[in-house]
């Protein structure tokens, strides 16, 4: 199948390329975390602006998301960018050492500087052909915040703000080219909150009741629980609050954070309740209270076969990423930083063979519909694929071997590398646009109604910090 107007759009894509490497790099000058992206979302609702989009403003009830639309009719098209970022990972651009610009400071560690810039190229170049063509169908720019454990795209549905669209386009900046397979596990990350007595540990401590115990008591038996989950199923904790440091007082309340994942959202939901019934043993076994409160979750990423294929059809299309001498030395200052055991999980984990002394791999990837061994993290995205058919791309930005949330990721997300992927992804992305508004009835074959149940009970309202997915 030959790609109409292929030639056209990637143009459409490289006219206006400037104006996102721009944006791109302005938004990794203002590293933001969940739900505080202000000064991004500004700089995405401006170029929205300046480009001729009808825009929406705190979309889906978020201060900091951003739509923009344009075309009329259907099918109508969604663009899913982000544009958060991770604590902790300030770093100077361009660079192979660890250089913190603040310490202890922000950085886009994941991307999303490109992520964001980069969707909105794609649904620029493809609102410019829709002009150019008369063709009806509408292109959405969705520009959606805390991503980052945030599920920020959870609350923008449960408001509505994906009504009417027919489907969704997205990427994420990687290592490698590829279809994204819809490989994620759905997850909750809950506060378990323990109140009991404080009392004076050697004077009276029958008269305590320890929260802190009933918190450790919940670790002993989720620690005993994960001999008798699914395999593909993962739980994490952390402490934010132990009670204090005083250790001749019984500790009246302790705050423990549990994030609980599974591989579909029908196995997330009876392990979550398992843990919460262990919680509320722990409780009862130390006569103290525990108060659950749900902040986040994601579903699991549907699959959209035909668009996979439509997307994989593309890339192959498109080609090999055009790059320098400059690129390629660079990404081997970088991979020098890596520890060997990094660069070989890389390819494991993309199931291709190892290739030695490669610090770009700039190869076509086969199709593959789902991976056989090896299960991503988790996304918010995953929650979009249940209500609309949504297709995600993986594209080289950064060398192999980079770990995502790390100072490597952010000191390459002003590079050439990283300029070129960001076009690269969005040229793909525009050009299977393209083909869905040329052919609506892909979405046909598409489209299957999906028993969604979101994991955040409608009660709670977005907070304002996460933990990093």
């Amino acid at each position: 199948m030959k790609l109409q107007n292929e030639k056209t759009i990637w143009q459409l894509v490289d006219q206006k390329g400037p104006v996102f490497e721009t944006l791109s790099e302005s938004v990794w000058d203002v590293p933001e975390t969940n739900f505080q992206e202000v000064s991004s979302c500004a700089l995405h609702r401006e170029t929205l602006l300046e480009q001729g989009f009808r825009v929406t403003e705190c979309a889906g009830g978020l201060k900091t998301a951003v739509m923009g639309e344009s075309g009329k009719g259907g099918p109508v098209i969604a663009f899913l960018g982000e544009f958060d970022a991770l604590p902790n990972l300030s770093q100077q651009a361009n660079v192979s050492h660890p250089a913190p610009i603040t310490p202890d400071g922000n950085g886009h560690g994941c991307g999303h500087n490109l992520l964001g810039a980069g969707a909105l190229a794609a649904a620029t170049a493809v609102k410019d052909w829709l002009e150019q063509t008369g063709t009806p169908g509408t292109v959405r720019y969705y520009g959606c915040p805390a991503e980052e454990g945030g599920a920020g795209k959870v609350f923008m549905i449960r408001n509505g703000a994906f009504d009417g669209v027919d489907c969704a386009i997205s990427w994420h900046p990687f290592a490698f080219t590829t279809v994204c397979p819809p490989s994620s596990l759905a997850n909750v990350c809950m506060d378990f909150v323990f109140t009991g007595r404080s009392s004076h540990a050697a004077m009276s401590p029958h008269l305590g009741r320890s929260a802190l115990d009933a918190a450790e008591l919940m670790n002993v038996g989720v620690n005993y629980l994960r001999e008798h989950m699914l395999p593909t199923s993962r739980i994490h904790y952390a402490y934010i609050n132990a009670g204090g440091k005083a250790a001749n007082v019984v500790q009246s309340e302790t705050r423990i954070r549990y994030m609980i994942r599974a591989e579909k959202l029908e196995d997330l939901f009876p392990l979550q309740k398992r843990v919460e019934n262990i919680a509320h043993g722990a409780a009862l076994m130390t006569e103290t209270q525990v108060d659950i409160q749900v902040l986040s979750g994601m579903a699991n990423l549907m699959p959209a076969p035909k668009l996979e294929k439509l997307m994989q059809h593309n890339i192959e299309e498109l080609g090999p990423l055009p790059l320098s001498p400059t690129d390629y030395h660079y990404a081997q200052d970088i991979q020098a930083t890596i520890p060997q055991t990094d660069i070989v999980s890389a390819y494991s984990m993309m199931e291709i063979p190892y290739q030695e002394n490669v610090s770009i791999f700039n190869e076509i990837i086969p199709y593959r519909p789902y991976f056989t061994k090896n299960i991503l993290g988790s996304t918010d995205v995953g929650d979009v694929s249940w209500i609309v058919p949504t297709v995600q791309l993986l594209a080289t930005t950064m060398a192999v071997g980079t770990s995502l949330h790390s100072w490597q990721a952010t000191a390459q997300g002003k590079s050439s590398l990283a300029h070129k992927g960001m076009l690269h992804a969005a040229k793909i992305m525009a050009a299977t646009a393209i083909n869905i508004l040329e052919n609506p009835s892909i979405l046909e074959k598409e489209n299957k109604k999906r028993d969604y149940k979101a994991i955040i009970p409608k009660t709670v309202e977005p907070p304002s910090t996460h933990e990093p997915r």
